[in-house]
């Protein structure tokens, strides 16, 4: 009894430590970069590896718009929620663009319901909106499959029940609601390889095609 004690606390001391070098949330992703900024961003755009893929794909669009791209790939929407203080309010924008969604459905943190995803989601606007930032919601880009999480089955439809919570929230709140997801979807409600070769991140085609999209929700 003696041992299993030490070994609790022993558990107690070290999980603390072991959670801060594994850094769940990835503060340290953008912690330089952040230090850097000295011009208030127009936008900051949070997101997962879709969002993160697209700074890198077309950089233009963000240095000619000041815009600035904090995506992390494999993110769920907990994730965001967790790292949003740092990567979005105190770079004090006047529109934050959330893109989140496709991990969770994905499972990458483990089992999530739709409305638990909504709930982070939400979290994120309401922290905006109190420190004077706007909003702007974005659909989960369509997907038939993940390549990296075969056992997630036919997760087009839940897809598509997740943006369409997304948007209700949205509309209620009157957060503008950018649909990705109509412009893109194959017959399959899928992302197609003519944008997405994997069928699931963007190419540069794809995301012109997004930026023209989203530009009308940004003034």
């Amino acid at each position: 009894m003696k041992n299993i004690r030490i070994l609790i606390a022993s558990i107690a001391i070290l999980l603390p430590v072991l959670c801060q070098a594994q850094d769940w949330a990835k503060f340290n992703r953008y912690a330089d970069q952040n230090s850097q900024v000295t011009v208030k961003p127009k936008v900051v755009f949070m997101g997962d590896s879709i969002t993160e893929g697209w700074a890198k794909e077309d950089p233009g669009f963000f240095t000619d718009n000041n815009f600035i791209g904090r995506g992390i790939s494999g993110q769920t929407t907990s994730h965001m929620l967790v790292r949003f203080r740092r990567d979005v309010i105190d770079l004090d924008p006047k529109y934050v663009v959330i893109l989140a969604g496709t991990n969770d459905i994905a499972k990458n943190n483990g089992e999530i319901s739709l409305e638990n995803a909504l709930g982070n989601i939400i979290s994120m606007c309401e922290l905006a909106k109190v420190n004077k930032i706007k909003p702007i919601l974005c659909a989960v880009l369509p997907a038939a499959g993940f390549y990296w999480r075969p056992e997630v089955k036919e997760p087009a439809g839940e897809i598509i029940m997740l943006n369409e919570m997304i948007k209700k929230y949205a509309d209620a709140e009157k957060i503008p609601f950018v649909d990705f997801h109509t412009p893109l979807k194959d017959e399959s409600d899928g992302l197609p390889k003519i944008h997405a070769a994997d069928g699931v991140h963007p190419n540069l085609q794809c995301y012109k095609i997004m930026e023209e999209i989203v530009l009308k929700y940004i003034r």
